[in-house]
């Protein structure tokens, strides 16, 4: 009785499946910005203080980049300038903060050269002299400035990493099993810091962070300069859901 009993229910799957059509129906998820940018017809990505390898000008790589992408799939007007040497400016700064007798402000040297993360913090105080940025936005008609940092650095690891394998046993049947293998591998980090500040009055509006890494085999050779606009790419819509609305477009699967 048992037996006939799961012989009807699989004949039923069998039937119901027999009958069941499935197809993929296009789906498009609208995100709202994270900024509300309507008081601004205008955007400036004035430059980054970039650290880490010399292969690649993050600064000025990546202001090209956000001007490019901004251009094409945002509703702000995207000036272009020339990009700002902040790094020079903040030198500037330093040495006028330090010699105000009236500053109180702690005297932390800038480091000529931008290895690390900690290197970066000494620039800090840059982004929030508001008199100097409200300086930039009366150049430019008071628009949403897009700056921050940029560090790109190499990186080298070696250890245990899992990877799929094929296999095939004695009947030549394939099967792919997961195996563990020692492997040195290198890469990059990626990690930007993206400000944006409000050109009418110099202050700060949004930050985010972001952190992208790649790592491939030791004997694969690729550019620093690909590496970088490969981990770029994938953050880069993240960036542009700050300022305009963005459309997730995916698929879902329905029977029928």
């Amino acid at each position: 009785m048992r037996i006939a009993n799961r012989l009807a229910s699989a004949a039923l799957v069998l039937a119901a499946s027999a009958c069941t059509t499935m197809f993929e129906v296009p789906v498009e998820t609208p995100i709202k910005p994270k900024l509300d940018v309507a008081a601004f017809s205008r955007v400036f990505v004035a430059g980054f203080v970039a650290g880490g390898t010399e292969d690649v000008d993050a600064n000025l790589e990546t202001v090209r980049l956000l001007r490019n992408q901004l251009k094409n799939k945002s509703s702000l007007k995207v000036i272009d300038a020339d990009v700002l040497p902040l790094r020079e400016v903040a030198a500037k700064n330093h040495l006028a903060g330090q010699a105000d007798p009236a500053s109180t402000a702690p005297v932390v040297d800038l480091p000529k050269v931008i290895k690390e993360d900690r290197d970066l913090q000494a620039f800090e105080p840059l982004f929030t002299n508001a008199a100097y940025w409200k300086k930039i936005g009366e150049e430019f008609q008071s628009p949403l400035i897009v700056t921050g940092t940029v560090m790109f650095t190499p990186q080298a690891t070696s250890g245990y990493v899992q990877r799929e394998q094929e296999v095939y046993d004695t009947f030549g049947r394939r099967q792919v099993v997961p195996v563990r293998t020692y492997m040195e591998r290198k890469g990059f980090i990626l990690k930007p810091k993206f400000m944006f500040i409000d050109g009418r009055t110099g202050v700060v509006l949004y930050t985010e962070t972001f952190r992208e890494e790649v790592l491939y085999s030791a004997e694969q050779s690729n550019p620093a300069l690909s590496t970088y606009f490969e981990l770029m790419d994938r953050l880069v819509p993240a960036f542009l859901s700050t300022l305009s609305s963005q459309t997730i477009k995916g698929t879902r699967t329905l029977l029928k």
